[in-house]
């Protein structure tokens, strides 16, 4: 499985791509991080984050796109730069039918350290010690983009699972339902169906 991590981002955008082996073993295979200025407009830095993902599901054709989710932050405008960014590369992937799935940082931090509440340099420490790195990628969106991508290669396919369980779950339910409204109905004495006059 090819996963496409995003750290999303307006001033710095994380973009890696790690391959799944058996096991837990994961390889990275690319990982970049896209910069706009802050004092260029709006719509043409989420153009310039839009136009780099739409080239690396291009080129990279990932299974599965995995973005980090936006919760709310002390600076609310960073908050909304990071969830426009997400969107415009949900935006890309969905263009080209790649599922797109979101984890919160605590998701991702647990999945890496162990630990929900583990600190950029140790999401950094452990990215690299995972992929068997020479050197710490840099900067952090870049160790965050392969965290990401990392956390979905472990506990995506489990994901995936539970989700298909739960609508199988749902599916039988409304199959239950009407089975029982049939049998409800057909038990009602003829003189009560519809109207008297």
């Amino acid at each position: 499985m090819r996963v496409m991590g995003v750290d999303p981002g307006l001033t710095r955008c994380g973009i890696a791509l790690v391959e799944s082996g058996s096991g837990r073993s994961v390889t990275a295979l690319d990982v970049d991080v896209v910069r706009t200025p802050t004092d260029m407009e709006l719509a043409q830095r989420l153009l310039a984050v839009y136009t780099a993902a739409s080239h690396w599901l291009d080129i990279h054709q990932p299974d599965v796109v995995a973005i980090e989710r936006v919760f709310a932050q002390n600076q609310v405008s960073t908050a909304m730069g990071t969830a426009q960014a997400g969107g415009v590369i949900a935006l890309a992937a969905g263009q080209r039918d790649v599922p797109v799935r979101f984890h919160t940082p605590s998701e991702v931090k647990a999945a890496v350290t162990g630990s929900g509440r583990a600190d950029k340099a140790q999401v950094t420490v452990m990215v690299t010690r995972i992929l068997g790195m020479q050197t710490k990628p840099r900067p952090a969106d870049a160790a965050d983009a392969l965290a990401l991508a990392i956390c979905h290669c472990w506990r995506g396919p489990m994901i995936e699972r539970m989700a298909q369980a739960q609508q199988r779950a749902e599916q039988m339910a409304r199959v239950h339902r009407q089975r029982v409204a049939a049998a409800r109905a057909a038990t009602v004495p003829a003189g009560r169906k519809g109207t008297s006059s």
